[in-house]
């Protein structure tokens, strides 16, 4: 049976260095992209993305398993990202994968250029209603979509009220699909 995230981080934090690369490996990819999609500057948002991470292991003396380890990490990333923002003002993110100079996949059998254009629009429209957000909204988004969060854990992770977190949950998606004409 594979240990919880909380079992995990307790073992971490009496000593069990291996427990903190299965948590590592766990919520990397989750994390990143919530650090990235938070942040326009993607040098700024790996080195923030890795002062998160030190963070973890700096107060991994003081952890302790009263919520979900997801909720404990997102509010560090939550905490170290209002400082960036405190400093340097807010910035909206780009999603846009073009700029990575990543390579086209390759043509199916079933390729259709027409689908492929569509889709692609569909994510330049989702990225732009996404960066247009106000960032209390999309920081609940993207918590609740990318780390699995529930409105209680947002609640507790950014320091709002249940309700809070929950109408900048609800006003996100509506915006989201009113940008995208789902409503």
């Amino acid at each position: 049976m594979e240990a919880g995230d909380e079992q995990l981080m307790l073992a971490y934090r009496e000593g069990d260095a291996g427990a903190f690369e299965q948590l590592y490996q766990r919520h990397k990819g989750k994390l990143f992209r919530f650090v990235l999609r938070s942040i326009r500057d993607r040098a700024v948002a790996e080195e923030l993305y890795q002062e998160i991470w030190m963070r973890a292991i700096e107060a991994r003396g003081r952890y302790e398993a009263q919520a979900k380890f997801t909720t404990w990490l997102y509010t560090i990333a939550h905490n170290r990202l209002v400082d960036h923002w405190r400093k340097r003002g807010l910035t909206l993110v780009s999603l846009d994968q073009d700029e990575a100079g990543q390579a086209e996949p390759p043509a199916g059998a079933d390729y259709d250029p027409h689908l492929r254009l569509e889709a692609k629009q569909g994510l330049a429209r989702f990225a732009r209603a996404l960066e247009a957000l106000p960032l209390a909204q999309r920081e609940a988004f993207l918590m609740h979509e990318e780390a699995g969060m529930s409105v209680a854990e947002i609640a507790h992770a950014t320091g709002a009220g249940e309700e809070a977190a929950k109408s900048r949950l609800r006003y996100a998606v509506s915006r989201l699909k009113g940008a995208l004409g789902d409503e």
